[in-house]
């Protein structure tokens, strides 16, 4: 069994690789900031020695749409090669990163190009949106009167623990460079995914969809985010995604 390190280990996706890998019995290393074992710090790299040393794994799950997710690689590619140990780095990213003009799509590409260049042994996943961020995005604007949605994006989405089995698979001694892509079974566009939530949640607002201008969106209208159809390798729909949520109580 090998020794795992795992960034982001507290949050939707990391967590569930955190679990997983140690269902397997590997020795696990979960990172953030408020672990009371290895709190590490990737804005400054603070504490990332001590986590690395004679890990042979790193599965990097951490990420912050505000920013800053290539300098937190940078620091862990730094601790990676100073720890010696570290035969495999995995990453996931999105699919549509080398496609869409969006600001953290690039950031996301610009990480994969820091690994690939960094000398180190590395496993790159993209994966399609979880439903998670589907659902989140559509609730945060269910507070309006209207539920303003772009029009005509479609929108592939996949479950959080699918990706994470997958992440788990990947965590292994052994890199695999850029793996085949993940998609969700469905291809929907935004507002009809935003429809399926409302109505699964007992919500009366009525979605608006939005036209939008710009290159950004032109992208996303074209189906950037989207994996190719012998890609869309999940089985979890959406509409099961909601069954399990709401018998999950309130959230």
């Amino acid at each position: 069994m090998s020794t795992i390190l795992v960034t982001g280990g507290t949050g939707n996706l990391g967590a569930l690789v955190v679990r997983t890998l140690r269902e397997r019995g590997h020795e696990v290393r979960a990172l953030s900031r408020s672990s009371t074992e290895y709190p590490v710090d990737l804005r400054d790299g603070s504490g990332l020695d001590a986590a690395t040393a004679g890990a042979q794994v790193v599965v990097h799950c951490a990420s912050s749409p505000r920013g800053g997710d290539d300098a937190a690689a940078g620091h862990l590619i730094d601790a990676a090669r100073r720890a010696g140990t570290v035969t495999n780095l995995v990453y996931i990213s999105i699919v549509g990163v080398d496609v869409v003009p969006f600001g953290y799509y690039r950031t996301k590409r610009r990480v994969e190009r820091m690994l690939e260049d960094s000398g180190l042994g590395v496993t790159i996943l993209r994966t399609t949106q979880f439903h998670d961020l589907v659902a989140q995005g559509t609730a945060s604007l269910a507070k309006l009167p209207v539920v303003p949605l772009p029009k005509g994006v479609p929108v592939q989405p996949i479950a959080v623990e699918e990706v994470a089995d997958r992440l788990a698979e990947l965590a292994v001694p052994e890199p695999a460079g850029r793996v085949a892509d993940m998609g969700g079974p469905e291809v929907r566009t935004l507002e009809e995914w935003g429809r399926a939530y409302l109505a699964a949640t007992g919500s009366r607002r009525r979605v608006l969809p939005v036209p939008l201008a710009g290159r950004t969106y032109a992208a996303f209208r074209r189906g950037g985010i989207l994996a190719a159809p012998d890609r869309a390798v999940g089985r979890i729909t959406f509409g099961e995604y909601l069954e399990r949520r709401r018998g999950a109580g309130p959230r």
